[in-house]
């Protein structure tokens, strides 16, 4: 997704199936991004907090100081929401 004052926009999306999703490969599909709408236009990636998203992530911030990682307000939500359920679920035993 791509996001700007105009509005939202669907940029591209990358087939994984099959592939092994580690930090080299998440890195590769966001560089591409990054590359191919130029570096000077992103400020900010939102990616799963999964540790591979963390570690892709923090090696952008490496070559692109002005790019920012924030973690995925969905994903954070979903893991806070399992913790809670698993946590009343073994309280009850």
């Amino acid at each position: 997704m791509v996001i700007t004052e105009s509005g939202q926009m669907f940029s591209k999306s990358v087939d994984g199936s099959g592939e092994i999703k580690d930090k080299d490969f998440i890195d590769k599909h966001m560089r591409d991004a990054i590359m191919e709408v130029g570096s000077r236009n992103v400020l900010q990636i939102a990616i799963d907090s999964e540790f591979v998203c963390k570690t892709a992530s923090m090696l952008i911030e490496l070559e692109f100081p002005s790019i920012y990682w924030t973690p995925s307000v969905v994903h954070t939500l979903n893991i806070a929401l399992e913790n809670i359920f698993i946590t009343k679920k073994y309280q009850k035993k």
